[in-house]
This record gives C-alpha cells, sequence and structure tokens, in this order.
C-alpha cells in the first residue's frame, strides 16, 4: 500500500507535469470506485490543474476553471478537487502516449480511471491490480466532504515529540495499531510502522501508553528519520520506479526469514487473516520470539 512517502512522491510527481495544463477529459472504466456524484467526473473537463499534494495518504488534484471569473466578496472559490486513495493494489502511471481510445467500462484491466490533460496523449491513469477493488476517487468542493479526510488524526510528520506522547499516552492499545490507525496519525502504515519500531527498537506489540520517555525519545526520531529519508529517496523519482525504490530501503518489512542488517538475528513475522508484520526479535523485543497467530491455529 503506498503510504506517505509514496504519496507525498507522486503528489510532487503529477504537480510537476500536471499544474498548469487543462484537463481535456475524463474517462471513468470502472464505476465503482467514484464515491461521490455531484459534482460529476465530467466536472473536470475544460478545468485547469491548479496543484497536487497529499493529505495524509489521499492524493488531491486541485483544479480551477479554465477562466477565473470575477467572483463576489466572500464567495467560495470555484476549486474542484480530485480525491484518490490508492488503498492496497492502486498505482498513478503518467504517460505522454497515453491512447485517445476510453478504455472499456468494465473491462478486466488494471485501469479504472483516465485523466487526459495537456497535448494530446498526456495524462495519467489510475490503476488497481487484483482481485479487491479498494480504490476510491472523489470529486469534491471541499476536501473536508470526504469523510475520511475528515475523520483523520494529525498528520504524523507534523507532530513534536510532546503531542506524539501526550496521544500514545492517552490508549492502551499496541503502539503498532496506533502508528496505522489513520483516525489517530495519518501518514503510516503497514511496511513504515515496521520500520520506524525496528529503528527505534520497540516491539510492535508494547502499549502505547506504557512506553518510557527513552522509547518515545527513540520513536519521535525514528519516526520523522525513517519517513524523511524515503521522502528523499524517492524525490526525482520517475512513478514507475517507486515501489521498487519503496523495497531498497526497507530493513524489516517484508523480509521475514531474512538475517537484519542491524544485528544479524533472523527477520520474524506475525501473520493475521489479510495481513503481516515483520520484526526483529533481538533489536526490538530482547530475544523474544512473538506469537504468531496464524501459526499458532494451524498447529491447534
Amino acid at each position: 500500500m503506498p503510504e506517505l512517502p509514496e504519496v507525498q512522491a507522486i503528489a510532487d510527481y503529477v504537480d510537476g507535469r500536471a499544474a498548469g495544463l487543462p484537463i481535456r477529459r475524463v474517462d471513468v472504466a470502472s464505476l465503482a470506485v467514484l464515491k461521490t456524484a455531484d459534482p460529476p467526473y465530467s466536472a473536470l473537463a475544460g478545468r485547469t490543474v491548479a496543484g497536487v499534494h497529499r493529505i495524509g495518504k489521499y492524493l488531491v488534484i486541485s483544479t480551477d476553471p479554465a477562466e477565473a471569473a470575477p467572483t463576489e466578496p466572500g464567495a467560495a472559490p470555484d476549486v474542484i478537487h480530485l480525491v484518490i486513495h490508492l488503498s492496497r493494489a492502486g498505482w498513478l502511471r503518467w504517460s505522454s502516449n497515453l491512447s485517445q481510445t476510453p478504455p472499456r467500462p468494465g473491462g478486466k484491466g488494471p485501469i479504472a480511471l483516465r485523466v487526459h490533460c495537456g497535448l494530446p496523449g498526456e495524462g495519467f491513469d489510475v490503476t488497481e491490480a487484483g482481485t479487491q477493488k479498494r480504490l476510491a476517487v472523489w470529486i469534491v468542493r471541499d476536501t473536508a466532504e470526504v469523510e475520511r479526510i475528515a475523520t483523520l488524526g494529525p498528520d504524523v510528520l507534523s507532530l513534536t515529540r510532546d503531542e506524539l506522547a501526550a496521544i500514545l499516552g492517552g490508549t492502551g492499545a499496541r503502539i503498532k495499531t496506533v502508528l496505522t490507525d489513520q483516525r489517530v496519525i495519518s501518514g503510516v502504515g503497514n511496511a513504515y510502522s515496521d520500520e520506524i519500531l525496528h529503528t527505534a527498537q520497540i516491539s510492535p506489540f508494547a502499549t502505547a501508553k506504557s512506553l518510557s520517555d527513552d522509547q518515545l525519545d527513540r520513536l519521535f526520531v525514528a519516526v520523522n528519520a525513517v519517513l524523511s529519508d524515503a521522502i528523499v529517496r524517492l524525490e526525482g523519482a520517475e512513478v514507475a520506479t517507486m515501489k521498487g525504490e519503496k523495497r531498497s530501503g526497507l530493513r524489516v518489512h517484508a523480509r521475514a526469514g531474512m538475517p537484519c542488517p542491524v544485528c544479524g538475528d533472523t527477520v520474524r513475522e506475525v501473520s493475521f487473516t489479510d495481513r503481516a508484520f515483520q520484526y526483529c526479535p533481538t533489536c526490538q523485543t530482547g530475544g523474544k520470539i512473538l506469537a504468531d497467530r496464524r501459526m499458532s491455529r494451524l498447529l491447534k
């Protein structure tokens, strides 16, 4: 799943190519991805891309009218946002050679949405691989209209050490759960939470409110170091290569069975029904092997 660093990199990449360009048309291959109907997706045609940014793990493409019309004092600006949540298997592909033939609605291909902007052939596809269709797109005049955005916690990179400590001190949930709950803290998902906890030398099962001051210090430093390093590594990368760049920078996530690059111990995994996380026993749990729920059930 694209997380804060990838969504930031995609936003910067598309902003650098699309900002200031007119949207010529929008093709929708999967109506199921559209979560709003007013304004309709056709309202984007003829508008200009004002800029691209992110809110948490959401990609926001803001558009202005092609020609600014005079507005009454105090009137709301005529802005329409295309909001995209890539979920687990979604991605964005920029191209200078987009087909002018609209993708087939309901087809079996990965394309869900195509946005033509700039010269003929320029624009991007929003795609989703696999069978679990969770990609979501909203077209709104205010991003707060997207309920998931309205209920987001503060952006993880905006937090001070004391603010992070206050959030964690108010919950008895496991630290892994807290870091990935977007309603509490936004931006971090499964992969980077593994990397952050490994860097901070904290067990994924540690209770958030029980962390010591030293652990809180290490966690705050790790959050900023891991995410900032990932953003820097992805800066300027082509969208097509970002997934590989992400994997190359991971030390424990998706590396179960491989040696920890810090201590050499074997990276372990805890599996659930539809996800798993990885950790290093020596670095994070004092050598203790955490119970793997899926394996425990198999052995019963």
